[in-house]
């Protein structure tokens, strides 16, 4: 009885981290390191940069999307790819109650890439008995760190606010 039990909590929880993982857009089937994907695509951007938050701070979060927004305007939304990773205590960024998930909701309409580190997630799920919810513009990614590291090896300008 508790062995069957015991099952069906597991089963339960890989339902729902698994349901979680398909609410938003997610690059943990099609992620290939030499051959990044985008959720929004710039074919013709001259400026590539990646942006880390790796910190529970909502001040340097803050900081974080005025860098996104300043080069988005004096580099142009077709001339410029930005991608944000978070990952680690920086997830907290990318979830549905964050207090800049306003500003993100927007950065993403201009064009800014937000993608959510996937190893970030299910840690956060096993600590809170469920996966956070997420805001809809993040984007899953396997890994945060390597997604910079695939980033940075092609081209993208990394910044750490």
């Amino acid at each position: 009885m508790v062995r069957s039990f015991s099952c069906t909590i597991a089963l339960a929880a890989s339902l729902a981290i698994m349901g979680s993982a398909q609410a938003n857009p997610s690059m943990l089937k099609d992620f290939n390191f030499n051959h990044p994907i985008f959720q929004h695509p710039h074919p013709f951007a001259t400026s590539h940069l990646v942006i880390q938050i790796s910190s529970n701070n909502p001040a340097l979060w803050s900081l974080a999307l005025n860098n996104a927004a300043n080069a988005m305007k004096l580099l142009g939304n077709d001339q410029t790819q930005i991608v944000v990773v978070a990952f680690g205590p920086g997830l907290h960024m990318l979830l549905a109650d964050s207090p800049v998930a306003g500003r993100i909701a927007a950065l993403d309409q201009s064009g800014v890439e937000f993608d959510a580190c996937n190893n970030t997630l299910q840690a956060m799920g096993r600590a809170l008995g469920h996966i956070p919810k997420l805001a809809p513009q993040a984007m899953i990614v396997p890994a945060g760190i390597v997604r910079i590291m695939q980033l940075e090896s092609h081209g993208f300008n990394y910044i750490k606010p």
